[in-house]
């Protein structure tokens, strides 16, 4: 028995069939929208970084502080206390000024920074720190230099410290003259070497040293003290220890000091010559610190 199948006809196929699923042509163009975005935001940075640092250096700064103003407005912190350490030969008012603000203003009204590098400008400051302490203190802590005597040299005047070495480069100006003022004047050649010792003695007596105006030396050699009623003490070559303890006597003694003398002559250790002010005769003496062109280093 024979069968017969009908063959059955060549069915063609579904052009449909081997294309990728609609999730999956999505993700597929997910995928290329964020990596052409990851490039857009990486060229981003790099652009806005590069632009930060040139807005830092043509004036970001200066926006900073007007941020910082605007802030120090709606601030309601206000300095109650300005706490000042490591001062002694600088003026109270001159830290204050440097400052840049004072009590019951915004305690983030001002640049510490700003304020340090003014500091660091006086005359006898090495080195300042300024801090904020929340709730309302301004802490500043200053490390001064440490000069003895103002050292008058062919018209200059310089800071000098226990060996006769320039302690500072800070110029004598109109501004600062009252700071340079606080110190000792030492006057010549040499001075500047024998300073230490002369004041060493000085040290020892206050009731001279408050008439002193000026330390002169005299040929490298010794000493003349210039007082300040004009009065001139020549003390004797290596024998100041001696001289100063008689003055010192005379000085309890007779108020010689107070007295309207042209000189003491000293320089002889058994007698002392006095020279008693001349009427109407001009004097001819040093000169405080006043404002130079310059300054010797």
């Amino acid at each position: 028995m024979a069968f017969f199948f009908k063959k059955r006809p060549h069915m063609p196929l579904d052009p449909y069939e081997d294309r990728p699923s609609r999730l999956f042509l999505f993700w597929q163009r997910q995928k290329m929208i964020l990596r052409r975005l990851s490039i857009v935001i990486l060229v981003t940075v790099l652009l806005a970084g590069a632009g930060w640092l040139a807005w830092l250096s043509l004036g970001g700064h200066a926006f900073t502080n007007a941020l910082t103003e605007r802030f120090a407005q709606l601030d309601p912190l206000r300095i109650r206390h300005i706490i000042i350490t490591g001062r002694h030969l600088t003026d109270e008012s001159d830290v204050m000024e440097a400052l840049g603000t004072g009590l019951d203003h915004s305690l983030f009204g001002f640049s510490v920074e700003d304020a340090r590098k003014r500091l660091d400008k006086l005359p006898f400051i090495e080195h300042s720190t300024v801090e904020r302490h929340l709730p309302d203190t301004v802490l500043i802590t200053l490390e001064e230099k440490h000069p003895i005597a103002i050292w008058q040299i062919d018209g200059h005047f310089i800071l000098i410290n226990q060996k006769g070495d320039n302690v500072s480069q800070q110029e004598l100006t109109a501004g600062n003259r009252s700071a340079f003022r606080k110190l000792p004047l030492v006057v010549g050649a040499g001075a500047n070497l024998e300073a230490a010792s002369l004041l060493g003695l000085l040290d020892h007596y206050p009731d001279i040293n408050s008439h002193v105006l000026a330390f002169i030396r005299i040929g490298q050699r010794r000493w003349n003290i210039l007082m300040k009623n004009g009065t001139t003490l020549l003390l004797p070559e290596g024998a100041e220890a001696a001289a100063l303890e008689r003055l010192h006597s005379y000085q309890t003694t007779f108020q010689l000091l107070d007295r309207p003398l042209k000189s003491i002559d000293m320089r002889l250790p058994d007698r002392m010559v006095i020279h008693p002010e001349v009427p109407n005769t001009e004097q001819e003496t040093p000169s405080p610190p006043t404002p130079s062109p310059s300054v010797e280093h």
